[in-house]
């Protein structure tokens, strides 16, 4: 368990607000299979109401793509009790605020209301699991919403495909291949009846955690949950079909043309552990070493001394089934691609051969103190925490034990981790290029 008077005394040195407190919580399950999980804290009269369901982009037909990302969007259409376009305006109008997420893992719906809408943010989650109205006006509304935001977040945006091009050719198994957003062309051939059959596979108690966190009694909330959500009939076991990956063992090399762009950036990606594996978490530091912050490695390098990049970044995609290690760079002025790849490799070899400093050790890990206590001071924070832990972790505890793994790690995990994993032999390099207008 942590220490609550050592990680205390971080939280004053770093000079955090809020306290580092463990996070209390109750676990069961209903007889439908619904995991529920309760934290109580009566320090504001604030409470969310939350629902993750174990459905994201890698549970999706390859000739379906996006349907998670618009469940996402079409589960706010309305339900037998609460008309079209209604949702919003009765979270709104009780002081409410509410959105939800999609992943590749998962999709996640929250409420935040004052602690006296309690009951109402109950409800409002059970007739979304039971009586969700899908119909075509709704599936055509929300597929003209669907192609706005892709058309604004990734076909117009600077380097917006970037991440669907690393995942398209890191994987050739998975269905981490596509990006959530999916096809449109997959949604706009997708019929009325395939659109039911996914909310009735998935959106069922048996694949979703509810939780409840903040200024609530436990046991009043326990019959709130027992009658709004123990009616819901289960639905059929959801069974995840596993798809394994053969290894990366010569450079994968693709190419990507942007019309958005004027800049090119390289892109270098490697197929990591699933994030339930401990070299997930070297692997978070070793991104930390790399590139969080000016003073990191590759930034205090290649943009302040150097004069070489315009951005550079190393990012650990942490995912249920494998991760994602991302470097992604924009060279400056005269640098090419090739240089910019030869000097971040620079610095992935010293990782690799020679331990990082003691001094730069410690920060690190107040890094990660700091982040710990900061990703747990809001009560949406913990409910989300707390539903991620459960479901794709399968360790709930992990909220309160997590930070002593990232504590536990040694000077020389990382040097072994960045070894083990970052070789230019198990990668993609990938070119981001603009496109030329004599191109089709």
């Amino acid at each position: 368990m942590i220490n609550k008077l050592k990680l205390a005394a971080f939280a004053l040195f770093l000079g955090v607000t809020g306290t580092a407190q463990e996070v209390e919580f109750v676990q069961y399950t209903l007889d439908n299979g619904l995991d529920v999980i309760l934290h109580q804290d009566n320090t504001a009269p604030v409470v969310t109401t939350s629902v993750m369901y174990h459905v994201g982009a890698k549970d999706e037909n390859p000739e379906r793509t996006g349907f998670a990302h618009f469940f996402e969007h079409l589960l706010f259409e309305g339900t037998e009790n609460i008309g079209k376009g209604e949702w919003f305006k009765i979270v709104s109008s009780n002081g409410g605020s509410n959105n939800a997420n999609t992943s590749d893992d998962r999709t996640y719906y929250y409420e935040i209301f004052p602690s006296n809408q309690l009951e109402l943010g109950l409800w409002m989650e059970s007739e979304r699991m039971l009586h969700p109205v899908i119909d075509q006006q709704g599936v055509d509304t929300q597929n003209e919403v669907v192609k706005e935001e892709k058309r604004l977040r990734i076909d117009n945006a600077p380097y917006g495909n970037i991440l669907t091009a690393v995942k398209q050719n890191l994987f050739t198994k998975h269905p981490y291949r596509w990006s959530p957003i999916g096809s449109m062309e997959h949604l706009d051939a997708a019929t009325l009846e395939e659109f039911r059959a996914f909310n009735e596979k998935f959106y069922v108690p048996n694949n979703a955690t509810l939780v409840v966190a903040g200024d609530i009694e436990i046991e009043k909330t326990k019959e709130l949950i027992e009658a709004y959500f123990s009616d819901i009939p289960k639905g059929a076991p959801v069974e995840k079909e596993k798809f394994v990956e053969e290894p990366i063992t010569e450079t994968l090399h693709a190419t990507y043309h942007d019309p958005n762009i004027q800049i090119p950036a390289i892109a270098l990606a490697w197929r990591t552990p699933s994030m339930k594996e401990r070299d997930a978490y070297v692997l978070d530091m070793v991104s930390s070493v790399l590139s969080d912050g000016k003073s990191s490695r590759l930034y205090k390098k290649l943009v302040d001394d150097q004069k070489q990049a315009l951005q550079i970044g190393a990012f650990n995609l942490a995912q249920e089934d494998y991760g994602q290690y991302v470097i992604f760079g924009l060279p400056l002025g005269e640098t090419s691609l090739d240089t910019l790849v030869a000097e971040v490799d620079e610095e992935i070899t010293k990782l690799q051969t020679e331990l990082i400093s003691q001094r730069e050790f410690e920060k690190l890990q107040n890094k990660f103190e700091n982040r710990y206590v900061n990703s747990n001071s809001s009560v949406a924070g913990i409910a989300s925490s707390l539903a991620t832990y459960q479901q794709l972790y399968g360790n709930t505890d992990l909220i309160n034990e997590e930070i002593d793994i990232y504590r536990s790690i040694t000077r020389e995990e990382i040097r072994d981790v960045a070894k083990k994993y970052l070789n230019p032999n198990q990668r993609l390099e990938l070119e981001y290029l603009p496109k030329q207008e004599t191109e089709q």
